[in-house]
């Protein structure tokens, strides 16, 4: 196949693409310049598409001997990704960026690039494996559980699945890419792994937010709407958080309380004791469906509503349009914005952004 090997200058890309041409592809290598600040710099683990990141995604492809090419994406990664974040804060969401930039980014843009140029299909150093069967293509999680990225790659359709190679799927280990790195030559074979948002390198996300949405004054509330102290934002919180509350009213328990709901319209904070983080139902009407057509109906699957996270067993049902969720047992401190990806065993069946969350303790509880 002809194949464009997005290269982001880490080991995983650098080592994906290795293996593109040793599987006798016609591999081109291309690194994404998702950012206009011509001064941005890495910082260990923190940020990445940053200039280092783009040499050493050009030092890698004139070690392995292919073309390489760098393409400016910084003004539809302005568009889909990061004013996607901000817009979501501002309506009381947590978003995912990963998520987005995978949607809009690596596997729309990039992709439909590449199918115009001719190119067969990209590839990414992601750690998910493509499984062809008689019911149609099928993504599933990574052979090393510990590096396993399908959860961010859950968000792709049929068609870009039918145009992706993951390389690195099937290895055991991080170790392994590692070591195989350091066997071919690549300088970024000790490389740390890129951590935080990456167009929040410092990861000061409440500041970043507060020099975009601005600052203003509102109440932070318990559940029964009583005033228990004050705040400079509501953006600046997301469910589940304990830390800087700056709560003046105790809780009668004198136990800490937790972010249970952002309401922006209000510019309100409600929280609570951390029984009432627990999620009794979810759903959302943005979705899709990994490979195979979507389910009709009511199905059985598991739940992930984090990259981490441990899959929960659960009841689906498709109903209008509208994809409704509810757990064996319940989530915890599921926020309005993020994504729920669905599993039958290893396989990705496919994924929604959550809207509207129930709680599983009442308010009276």
């Amino acid at each position: 196949m002809k194949i464009l090997a997005a290269m982001s200058g880490g080991v995983d890309s650098a080592v994906a693409a290795a293996r593109a041409v040793d599987a006798g592809h016609d591999v081109v290598g291309v690194h994404l310049a998702l950012s206009r600040a011509g001064g941005t710099l890495r910082t260990g683990s923190r940020g990445c598409c940053t200039i280092e990141d783009a040499m050493d995604a050009r030092r890698a492809a004139d070690r392995l001997g292919i073309p390489f090419y760098v393409w400016d994406f910084s003004e539809r990664f302005r568009d889909d990704v990061i004013e996607d974040f901000v817009s979501e804060y501002r309506a009381g969401r947590t978003p995912n960026p990963c998520m987005r930039c995978n949607e809009k980014i690596k596997f729309a843009a990039l992709l439909e690039r590449a199918l115009e140029l001719g190119f067969d299909a990209v590839c990414t150093g992601h750690y998910a494996t493509l499984v062809d069967t008689p019911a149609g293509l099928e993504l599933h999680r990574a052979s090393d559980a510990a590096k396993d990225q399908s959860y961010v790659l859950g968000v792709l359709t049929a068609q870009q699945l039918a145009h992706t190679y993951f390389p690195l799927g099937s290895t055991p280990s991080k170790a392994i890419v590692r070591a195989e790195a350091e066997a071919r030559g690549l300088a970024v074979a000790q490389k740390p792994d890129s951590h935080d948002i990456c167009f929040i390198p410092d990861g000061d996300t409440r500041g970043w937010l507060a020099e975009r949405v601005g600052t203003a004054t509102g109440e932070v509330v318990d559940r029964t709407g009583a005033v228990v102290g004050s705040h400079e934002g509501a953006h600046a919180f997301t469910v589940g958080q304990r830390r800087g509350l700056s709560l003046g009213v105790p809780a009668p328990d004198g136990k800490p309380r937790f972010v249970l709901e952002v309401r922006p319209v209000s510019n309100t904070v409600v929280v609570g004791p951390k029984e009432a983080l627990a999620t009794a139902e979810i759903a959302g009407e943005r979705h899709s469906w990994a490979g195979r057509p979507q389910p009709e109906g009511a199905f059985a699957c598991h739940v992930q509503i984090r990259a981490h996270a441990d899959p929960v067993p659960a009841r689906a049902v498709l109903d209008g349009g509208v994809l409704t969720v509810v757990p064996e047992s319940p989530f915890e401190g599921v926020a309005p914005g993020q994504t729920a990806v669905l599993y039958d065993g290893t396989r990705v069946i496919g994924q929604f952004t959550i809207d509207r969350t129930v709680s599983a303790v009442p308010v009276d509880a």
